[in-house]
């Protein structure tokens, strides 16, 4: 595939390819379609409610494919973490929390593991997992992270993080460090409401930032950032619209050189107090360049036209928009999303391979005394 003229992509289309954007049903919705098929939109993230079927969600991710204009490939994304956050259901391939593979320590099993979960992902048609999180689990209190994290100190969670990356990228799947610059110590769960992490510099250097700067160091294909207040670094706002924060921190300490999404912009902790429209430049500005609005398409709509409006005026924004939307394409085209044929899926689905690592992570959990 030949690279993107940036130059000749019209306005429509390179505010449209920040966003990827879900809807709510099982086969991709008409109007989601045609702003794929118009080359508004980046692609897709997928959830529960998209996903009937291992045979469903491949029909489903090809017609996603079909719609994206060739020189524009789609991302086609989903949190399959394992736990309490997985999508797809058996007969995929069913992990256990992240925790459990933390305390048992073997980095090489939990890279194992996640290189057959890539190739499953990649068969049905995915190309990026929102997978790992590499938030430190410091906080017993916290409502949304807990057991999804890999542990209580950063080291487990580097180890283990970047096995996944390993495995996942390996495999062909795009993986993503999340939530940057660390969602581990709250109390608030930002789907709800704003929350703060109070450390000092010195204490984020210790625990937060230690695994997200080793997954840029490894080369791990994209971030997402935290709707969380880190007065230390930003006290203005959530990092998600923190230029200090993505950018100056992110790309010019950490070296950060892949693409860094928002986590959603529908959740409480930003669209309490901020648009849509307002959110999307916010985040553009700071230094992201994929913008995640995961279940309204009617938001989907205004953003991008509050996108466009802002690069018609501001040439400082449409510059920003053509180095996000560069990294993005680039990065799409290494990754391409190609659902296996129907063979190709019952092989890899549910087969040997997996069957033999989920006996093996079973009985290196039961001999550790562990839960699965």
């Amino acid at each position: 595939m030949s690279p993107v003229d940036l130059a000749e992509l019209p306005l429509d289309q390179l505010c449209g390819q920040l966003i990827v954007g879900g809807f709510a049903a099982t086969e991709l919705s008409p109007r989601f379609a045609r702003e794929l098929q118009a080359g508004r939109r980046a692609g897709a993230i997928l959830f529960r409610r998209n996903i009937a079927s291992v045979a469903q969600v491949a029909r489903l991710n090809r017609s996603i494919v079909a719609a994206a204009p060739r020189h524009l490939p789609p991302f086609i994304g989903v949190d399959q973490e394992g736990g309490r956050v997985a999508r797809l259901q058996p007969p995929f391939l069913k992990l256990p929390p992240m925790r459990t593979l933390g305390r048992l320590g073997q980095p090489e099993l939990t890279e194992r593991i996640a290189a057959e979960l890539g190739r499953q992902l990649g068969v049905l048609g995915f190309n990026l997992d929102f997978a790992p999180v590499m938030d430190v689990d410091s906080n017993p209190e916290n409502p949304v992270i807990g057991d999804r994290s890999f542990g209580r100190d950063p080291a487990t969670v580097t180890d283990h993080g970047l096995a996944v990356v390993r495995g996942l990228q390996d495999a062909g799947v795009m993986a993503c460090a999340k939530h940057f610059p660390g969602h581990g110590d709250t109390a608030l769960d930002s789907h709800l409401a704003l929350p703060t992490v109070v450390h000092d510099r010195d204490r984020l250097d210790q625990v937060e930032l230690p695994p997200f700067a080793a997954a840029s160091a490894a080369g791990v294909a994209t971030m997402m950032s935290a709707h969380v207040v880190f007065p230390a670094l930003d006290p203005t706002g959530p990092a998600t619209f923190s230029p200090r924060i993505c950018t100056t921190l992110l790309r010019g300490e950490l070296g950060f050189a892949g693409l860094l999404f928002t986590d959603d912009l529908e959740m409480g902790a930003v669209a309490a107090d901020h648009s849509i429209e307002d959110s999307v430049v916010q985040a553009v500005v700071a230094g992201c360049e994929g913008l995640l609005i995961c279940s309204d398409e009617e938001l989907q709509v205004r953003a991008h036209r509050a996108l466009v409006a802002r690069a018609e005026q501001d040439p400082g924004f449409l510059d920003r928009c053509r180095a996000a939307v560069e990294r993005s394409v680039h990065l799409r085209a290494r990754y391409l999303a190609r659902p296996g044929s129907d063979d190709r899926i019952a092989s890899q689905v549910d087969g040997d391979q997996a069957r033999d690592l989920l006996a093996e992570l079973g009985a290196a959990t039961a001999a550790s005394g562990e839960d699965s």
